[in-house]
């Protein structure tokens, strides 16, 4: 990843913060009944890989109320902001900072390995999900949020957005090794690893199930981080990657127009 200045670092972070927060209120509602029909044990062991501020990890806990979860990430001060919000949990949720590619935790330990929003943004994210394999206990699953910018759906208005989505999220992802296309292939991940009971669902955010303000927070959030990294990597104006994001959140601000961004939840069983 491309070397920052202080100032774009804090706020390619503060919109990573609140992009997250969006992001959970967006989906959850949705999620959750994905992972009610796991058949987790009521006790489970759950770790919440690449956890961020801990908006999902907090949601799981309150989901199985007799779980412990372990929230790993390498942004130390994400994780301090994650154990500042989740105090209440007591002993029962806990932040550490591991490598998703080396957890340094024992093998089989988790009923359920849950990597919400981060294969996208990493290089060999294979080899991420063989790790998360490996803590998994046999018989247990893990749920992946493996997005998919293939999936992402406007009107146009004054732009065109099918020169946006999926091309240029393609090439940024292409410029910095990673794949931005991932959902599609997640399935066929789980398989080489040998798992079973694979499953792919589609949490739809849109205009007609999610709030439109949650909706354009997401969006807000990406535009304010990412508009100058999508410009450098992909090779076109600032100006242009900001226009074409504010255009689309004239649309999802719009109350007489529909968008829609599909999101792959993708699970498996370990055997």
């Amino acid at each position: 990843m491309e070397e920052l200045n202080p100032q774009r670092a804090q706020m390619a972070d503060d919109s990573m913060v609140r992009n997250l927060a969006a992001q959970a209120e967006a989906i959850w509602p949705q999620e959750a009944d994905f992972l009610n029909g796991y058949g987790i044990p009521a006790d489970a062991r759950i770790l919440d890989a690449g956890c961020g501020t801990g908006e999902a990890t907090r949601r799981l806990a309150d989901l199985f109320p007799s779980s412990s979860v372990l929230g790993v990430d390498v942004l130390e001060s994400h994780l301090d902001r994650g154990r500042a919000l989740s105090t209440h949990f007591g002993s029962r949720v806990r932040f550490e900072n591991r490598s998703i590619f080396t957890l340094g935790l024992p093998a089989r330990s988790f009923d359920l390995v849950v990597c919400r929003h981060v294969l996208q943004s990493i290089p060999r994210a294979d080899d991420a999900v063989a790790e998360l394999v490996r803590v998994t206990r046999r018989g247990g699953r893990l749920h992946l949020i493996a997005e998919d910018y293939g999936m992402v759906h406007f009107p146009k208005r004054r732009r065109d957005t099918r020169g946006f989505w999926p091309t240029l999220p393609a090439r940024f992802g292409a410029a910095g090794g990673t794949d931005m296309l991932i959902g599609r292939r997640a399935p066929a991940i789980l398989k080489a690893l040998g798992l079973a009971d694979i499953r792919l669902a589609v949490v739809v955010v849109d205009t007609l199930r999610v709030p439109r303000q949650t909706f354009a927070a997401i969006w807000q959030a990406w535009k304010d981080g990412f508009v100058d990294a999508i410009a450098e990597r992909c090779g076109i104006a600032p100006a242009l990657v900001a226009d074409h994001f504010d255009d689309q959140l004239d649309t999802i601000r719009d109350p007489g127009s529909y968008a829609a961004w599909m999101v792959p939840v993708v699970s498996g069983v370990v055997v």
